[in-house]
């Protein structure tokens, strides 16, 4: 079945506790991807791995979106769920929806931002919600999950589909969404910065990558600003098949938030572009669904799931080091 939605996003997390980390292209890195223990197996869509209060926290794609957390990045435990169930209202707008896809977390404006999707297999009736919080930390008399609603929505009548949300920050501090899958290609919408919603008004969109030829599989963006570019990662190709998926990872930059985005060699992403950085490896199937984040040491890392072939294809969690390059663009990742 051709899949129609994917992918999930990374906010800024601190990596004090790892070691082995040395100097290279004026960035710290480790010396290899993380191996990753405890409950990293079943992780679909891994979103922005975020600490709070001394752990760190991350969200995946599931029934009610999964949390898990870990002391050092290495270790995860399971930590419950943001809902017991979908919100009411998009159960109510897409009641063959079986779970909620794609969350992203990031801290914006004094709380933490999570964005979802809802939808289903090969529809672009979909839905991004968002629920805010005021911690992580579930033992805090503070955490509170609060659902606000509706972000955003598509239908049989538009060319896009708004699923795989990605808050970004512009350099002047403007939030926008990055959003996307299949049909027309990622998406940009600007929001309002008090209620972290579309601002009021007709809805502008802007295109930043599209797939014109067959197959038109792409989705997945998310977008990072360094050294005044902005780089946008999507995952490209098919995913959800085990280990006969096919999802790999590309990437293009812009002076511009709204792009245009180009590829290493030049080609605009809005005409299939992207510069290969992540795919398949041995038993190591189908990465995508990726997130990026900076750590306090100031090294780049790569959250992504991968199909693993010698488990039956399991989706499992991965994280590496993402290095740049003395021209600004980021190397190939080292799947282990």
């Amino acid at each position: 079945m051709v899949r129609k939605k994917a992918g999930w996003r990374v906010g800024i997390g601190f990596l004090a506790a790892l070691a082995s980390l040395v100097a290279l292209g004026g960035c710290a890195r480790s010396t290899g991807p993380l191996h990753v223990r405890g409950a990293y197996l079943e992780v679909h869509d891994p979103s922005a791995i975020i600490r709070d209060r001394g752990e760190y926290y991350l969200f995946s794609t599931g029934r009610d979106i999964p949390i898990r957390v870990s002391a050092d990045l290495v270790t995860w435990s399971e930590a419950g769920s943001v809902f017991s169930w979908m919100p009411l209202w998009a159960a109510e707008d897409i009641p063959s929806a079986d779970g909620i896809w794609a969350p992203d977390i990031s801290f914006y404006a004094g709380r933490f931002h999570l964005y979802y999707a809802v939808s289903t297999f090969g529809s672009n009736t979909s839905e991004i919600g968002l629920a805010t919080n005021a911690t992580l930390d579930p033992r805090s008399p503070s955490y509170d999950w609060v659902d606000e609603g509706r972000v955003l929505r598509s239908g049989p009548a538009d060319d896009w589909n708004a699923i795989d949300p990605n808050l970004v920050i512009d350099a002047s501090g403007q939030p926008w969404l990055a959003f996307g899958s299949y049909w027309s290609g990622v998406k940009l919408v600007k929001l309002d910065r008090s209620t972290g919603k579309t601002e009021a008004g007709p809805l502008k969109l802007y295109s930043l990558a599209r797939r014109p030829e067959a197959p038109d599989a792409i989705e997945a963006p998310f977008i990072v600003l360094r050294g005044g570019s902005y780089y946008l990662f999507d995952s490209y190709d098919f995913c959800c098949r085990g280990a006969d998926s096919t999802y790999n990872v590309r990437v293009g930059r812009s002076s511009a938030v709204t792009g245009p985005y180009l590829d290493r060699r030049g080609r605009p992403m809005m005409d299939g572009g992207g510069t290969t950085i992540a795919k398949s490896e041995g038993r190591w199937r189908g990465p995508g669904g990726e997130s990026v984040f900076r750590d306090a040491s100031g090294a780049w890392w790569m959250v992504y799931h991968v199909y693993d072939a010698k488990l039956a294809g399991t989706p499992t969690l991965r994280i590496s080091p993402l290095v740049w390059d003395r021209d600004g663009w980021p190397e190939p990742v080292k799947i282990e």
